[in-house]
């Protein structure tokens, strides 16, 4: 079978001891020995070189004239491959724990008008959907590129929504024509100005700013960038790591769709984009128009900074498209946690992919359907100079408002409410007075509990809808001189209901002996907790206080002098259905797993007070209730 022309052909077979030096057999043909067998496909030649070795290379430049679907397919699963190896590679080389640790990042590989053509399973949708639009500011931007250049950005309103979101795209070339690109962002621990929190009054003071630039050019580094980063951000050498972390990630992504062009004898990729864009956008208004066409209207109240936001959308389904539109929301916010549209079209888009079409790769095509407006001067439309740097806080919640919207139109098909947004918060740690020491920023990514779901209860501490994972203890503790003295579920954060709601944690955290820091908080949910639907319970609240009893806010910079302890208390996930209506067994294991007390089980789902006696003593034991 050849993949490259989808159908099975007949090869010639040749022995290899038979082959002469320099010698060479087109394909299609089969080089067998005692050992094992060389297939040669269609569009490639074989060399035996004067050492005995096989060399293989590309027959001649004609590309195949007839590509089947299958062998469309076998691309378009390839150059998804492709991009995951590109993410686990940034991975495992980036210095700052938000990427190693979180995954924080994204990858995707674009044809040569800037489309993305697939992104990795490996990241965050915030990133994705958002980095799906960025192309367009390069190609604008940079209107002559060449073979070794690499290009980079932190613009909140041309990259990912914030300055510590890191942009690096690398233009492909083959035959000397422009190709495609390689991208990828990377959340980084620090880009100087105030520190990553929602302090900032404008956006200058979030940090430095790279405007869409050249980080390499020809192959060479552009060291006065370099040391412009150097001197403006606090931890220079894992910024400039991650830097050259994601140019590298690129590179990989760029060798292996060469060797994948090599082995199905392309000289472009618009064939297989067409297939892509076509087969993904027929699917998804498939799936758009099977659904009954209706609107309807979602709202949120969430804590906001100094004061309450409201988030105000209308969703319409139509042929062929899905509308969301976002007026009456609350204005910009004078810190912060305000929203480039970019983001909010991000993760409107990936709620309405996860509940409509989630089996339908992410692409140009399959997002294009899913369209979002706002007014500017909105929260959710800031424009420059807005303050930006948590626009993941209000971001995490659009998907939940959306889903507000059509659980009215498609009933049992969305979750409750959940955590929302992410619980992060940054320790800038420095010697107390008289001690010595260096100071180190922290950041640590951490979740709440997710909403209930439809036929399943949640996931517990799962952030939903970032998709980062929460950081270990130990690789928070070895970055710098923090103790985690407390990370464990928190029973009873999770709402009640016929599906169960899910738990968010408890984390208590402070400096070792001699460091004093200041935390900038990162959480909401502390007024205005996860709501049910269909009848389901709210989830638990947001706390934070001092281990002195000092209140502290949700959001924030905020001192915490030596020898005192931050106790947090993340949110839990909404329930879904009544609670009358859960399965009395799940009652009963969720009180033998600790997930819920016997106040709860007595009080929200009226087990009897034997049955709660005979549950925990069975759990005592060992055995199952």
């Amino acid at each position: 079978f050849d993949p490259a022309l989808g159908q099975t052909v007949t090869a010639r077979e040749v022995a290899r001891d038979a082959l002469e030096p320099g010698e060479a057999v087109p394909g299609p043909a089969v080089i067998v020995e005692r050992e094992t067998t060389v297939v040669v496909p269609t569009s490639r030649i074989v060399h035996k070189a004067a050492d005995g070795t096989l060399i293989l290379d590309t027959q001649g430049t004609a590309q195949a004239s007839s590509v089947s679907e299958v062998a469309y397919q076998v691309m378009w699963n390839r150059l998804i491959s492709v991009v995951e190896e590109q993410a686990q590679a940034l991975v495992r080389t980036a210095f700052s724990t938000s990427v190693r640790e979180a995954g924080d990042l994204s990858a995707g590989v674009y044809d040569a008008q800037g489309a993305m053509l697939a992104q990795a399973v490996t990241g965050t949708p915030g990133h994705v959907n958002a980095m799906a639009d960025a192309l367009a500011h390069f190609i604008r931007r940079i209107p002559k590129m060449a073979p070794g250049d690499v290009y980079i950005t932190n613009d909140p309103w041309e990259g990912t929504g914030h300055k510590h979101d890191i942009t690096i795209v690398t233009p492909v070339f083959r035959g000397g024509a422009r190709i495609g690109f390689f991208a990828c962002t990377a959340h980084v621990t620090d880009i100087g100005g105030r520190g990553f929190g929602a302090d900032a009054n404008d956006v200058h003071e979030e940090g430095f700013y790279i405007p869409i630039m050249p980080f390499i050019r020809a192959g060479a580094v552009d060291q006065t960038l370099l040391a412009l980063i150097r001197a403006n951000v606090r931890e220079p050498d894992a910024l400039v790591g991650d830097i050259y972390a994601l140019a590298t990630c690129n590179d990989i992504g760029a060798r292996r769709l060469d060797e994948m062009m090599d082995e199905f004898g392309l000289r472009d990729l618009d064939g297989v984009a067409d297939f892509i864009f076509d087969s993904s956008r027929s699917a998804t208004w498939a799936a758009i128009n099977a659904l009954p066409p209706g609107q309807a209207k979602g709202h949120m109240r969430i804590d906001g900074y100094a004061s309450e936001i409201d988030l105000h959308v209308a969703l319409t389904i139509e042929k062929d498209r899905i509308r969301t539109d976002w007026t009456g929301t609350s204005g910009v916010d004078k810190k912060g946690i305000n929203v480039p549209l970019v983001y909010t079209k991000a993760y409107a888009c990936y709620a309405l992919k996860c509940a409509i079409a989630p089996e339908i790769p992410n692409n140009a095509a399959s997002l294009a359907p899913f369209e979002t407006t706002a007014p500017e001067g909105t929260i959710v439309n800031a424009v420059f100079p807005a303050p930006v740097a948590l626009r993941h806080v209000i971001g995490h919640m659009v998907p939940d408002t959306v889903y507000g919207a059509l659980d009215q139109l498609l009933p049992q098909k969305v979750p409750a409410e959940g955590a929302g947004c992410l619980c992060n918060f940054q320790l800038s740690l420095r010697p107390a007075e008289g001690r010595d020491g260096r100071r180190v920023e922290v950041l640590t990514f951490n979740s709440g509990g997710s909403g209930a779901r439809p036929r399943h209860d949640g996931l517990n501490a799962t952030a939903f809808p970032s998709g980062v994972m929460t950081m270990p203890v130990e690789a928070t503790e070895q970055v710098g001189p923090v103790l985690i003295s407390r990370k464990e579920l928190r029973p009873d954060s999770g709402g009640a209901g016929a599906l169960r709601g899910v738990l968010g944690q408890y984390m208590d955290v402070s400096a070792r002996g001699g460091y004093e820091f200041d935390i900038s908080a990162m959480l909401d949910r502390v007024h205005h907790p996860a709501r049910g639907r269909q009848g389901g319970a709210a989830g638990g609240a947001t706390g934070i206080a001092r281990s002195d009893g000092t209140a502290m806010q949700g959001k924030g910079r905020q001192y915490v002098p030596a020898g005192q302890t931050v106790h947090m208390a993340f949110p839990g996930g909404a329930g879904f259905g009544p609670a009358s209506e859960r399965d009395r067994d799940a009652v009963k294991r969720d009180l033998a797993l600790g997930y819920i007390s016997p106040e709860a089980a007595a009080g929200a789902y009226g087990l009897p007070e034997d049955e709660i006696a005979a549950v925990l003593a069975a759990a005592a034991k060992g055995d199952a209730p």
